[in-house]
């Protein structure tokens, strides 16, 4: 297809700059990665600006393919999103903007294993350099199984591909599994850092380009309201919630290898935990945000295994719907062990959160999909309402909802109405939806335009990744030795095993909150499920 006069620049003027020229070589360019979330996410960057004017995109994967024909199946994927219910559900493609997109993709046939592919990449990104004025500047981005991130960095660096010169630029971005425990962890850094710089190197986590997720530092830093309570003289414990209402999906081989914990809890999970327990750092520079998140957790205590609940779930129904068993699912062992939900307690022994716990816990087939971060403050002494009717005082709690609706509650008490003192739980809430206009956003948009400018504050750099596994790796080891004798223990379209609701009740009066969209203050003696 010929050279496309229209630009990104014909989207709606943005106060932010667009990236510089380059060019995006994404390995893995027919997985479905590539199709579901990073496609969508440029197509989203091309709509708004930010995409430089000399860009290309070379998809590099095993099958049989051309231009033409990885264009059109691409196109024919986006047209599929359109009214759908996923994480990119446009109401229609913005012919424009994904004709510009088009005309800048290419596709190359390798075998990620062959050091004939990596030449071929090479002579490629030549020929874009000169044709679509790249700079020879790339971005290398590893959309493949785990099991080729070193492989193709290997590839990348025997090639001569991740040396910079002239003032260009080569960047990696490796998805997540970053290892599967500790040592592995350690190993994969210790490979990728022979070829690599760590300033070159982006691991990347979709959930922390979330809005939300982003602006819990800005919630927290930006409001003189909140910081002063913002330790344990004022929290009484922390819970982080992600559910969901899928299963696994048809990955059942990935899955059993895999488990709820890695698969959420050093990534997904820890993120959360980073953003709510860090220190504020001196600027929002790369070095110093990160060097805080690492500071949490180096603070970590190595999570203990009885401070650890795992879950399966069994056949249920999941919003209206019946589900199968885990066990049934294709590509899983009828007595798999392997869990599909996981509860932790956290203890972060320093200053700010000694003696606070941070509650986490994350399924599939849960009862809602729903992603929250939720802090419950000290009681008020009640000695003062002893005399009335009241009976109870709520706790109050400030929570930050993630996902599927973003915005922030909080609730407190007040005093019903009436000639007696009795008092009455209500929320102040914020919804983003009513004050900002909505945008298409899968999660890769800022971190895909933060790669192609070089900031690196929302990608984990290598001891954060380690110290993570670290927190985690004695329950890895304990689960390995040992196999779970109730499982399936959770029916689909519940809140989780009994299991995890002991976990908070043996330490006292606390309770989860309930799995569900904001409902309303949770009332005395309401359970979890």
């Amino acid at each position: 297809m010929g050279e496309q006069t229209v630009s990104a620049s014909a989207a709606p003027e943005s106060s932010t700059p667009k990236a510089g020229p380059c060019a995006m070589v994404i390995f893995g360019g027919g997985g479905d990665l590539t199709k579901r979330l990073v496609t969508p996410a440029l197509y989203n960057l091309a709509t708004t600006g930010l995409l430089p004017d000399d860009f290309a995109i070379l998809g590099v994967d095993h099958s049989d393919g051309t231009d033409e024909g990885w264009r059109d199946s691409l196109s024919e994927m986006m047209q599929g999103f359109v009214g759908g219910s996923g994480e990119f559900d446009p109401a229609k493609i913005d012919v424009e903007a994904w004709d510009w997109l088009k005309s800048r993709m290419f596709y190359l046939k390798g075998d990620f294993e062959d050091p004939k592919t990596f030449e071929a990449v090479k002579a490629r990104l030549g020929d874009l350099a000169g044709s679509h004025s790249t700079g020879g500047n790339a971005l290398f981005y590893l959309a493949v199984a785990d099991r080729f991130f070193g492989t193709v960095v290997d590839g990348l660096g025997a090639a001569g591909l991740t040396e910079s010169g002239d003032g260009a630029w080569r960047r990696v971005v490796i998805e997540k599994p970053f290892g599967h425990d500790l040592a592995s962890a350690q190993a994969l850094n210790a490979r990728v850092l022979k070829v690599l710089r760590e300033d070159q190197v982006y691991r990347i986590d979709h959930f922390l380009g979330k809005e939300t997720v982003q602006n819990i530092m800005t919630f927290r830093f930006a409001n003189g309201l909140f910081e002063p309570l913002w330790n344990r003289d004022h929290i009484d414990h922390v819970q982080i919630t992600v559910a969901e209402t899928v299963g696994v999906e048809g990955r059942g081989g990935f899955y059993e290898a895999t488990g709820a914990l890695r698969d959420m809890v050093p990534n997904h999970v820890f993120q959360l935990v980073a953003m709510v327990a860090m220190e504020p750092p001196v600027s929002f520079g790369a070095d110093d945000v990160r060097s805080r998140k690492v500071d949490v957790f180096k603070s970590m205590k190595t999570v203990k295994p009885e401070h650890a609940v795992r879950g399966q779930y069994a056949a249920g129904t999941v919003l209206g719907k019946p589900t199968e068993a885990y066990r049934a699912e294709p590509h899983v062992d009828p007595r798999s062990h392997t869990e599909t939900y996981v509860a932790l307690k956290l203890d972060i022994d320093n200053w700010r959160w000694a003696g606070v716990p941070f509650y986490l816990r994350t399924g599939k087939h849960m009862s809602a999909r729903t992603s929250e971060v939720a802090i419950r403050f000290k009681p008020a002494p009640t000695a003062l309402f002893a005399a009335t009717e009241t009976s109870d005082i709520q706790a109050n709690w400030l929570a930050i909802q993630i996902q599927p609706e973003e915005g922030i509650s909080l609730q407190f008490e007040v005093k019903r109405p009436g000639p007696v003192v009795d008092l009455k739980s209500v929320k102040m809430n914020f919804a983003y939806k009513d004050w900002f206009p909505a945008q298409q956003n899968v999660g890769y948009e800022t971190l895909l335009y933060d790669a192609m400018t070089g900031d690196q504050t929302l990608f984990q750099r290598a001891d954060q990744v380690e110290e993570a596994w670290r927190v985690v790796d004695g329950v890895l080891a304990h689960w390995g030795r040992s196999a779970p004798q109730d499982f399936p223990d959770y029916a689909g379209g519940t809140a989780g095993p009994v299991s995890a609701d002991l976990l908070l009740a043996r330490d006292g009066d606390r309770a989860w909150r309930p799995v569900r969209l904001d409902p309303g203050p949770k009332q005395p003696g309401e359970p979890s499920k």
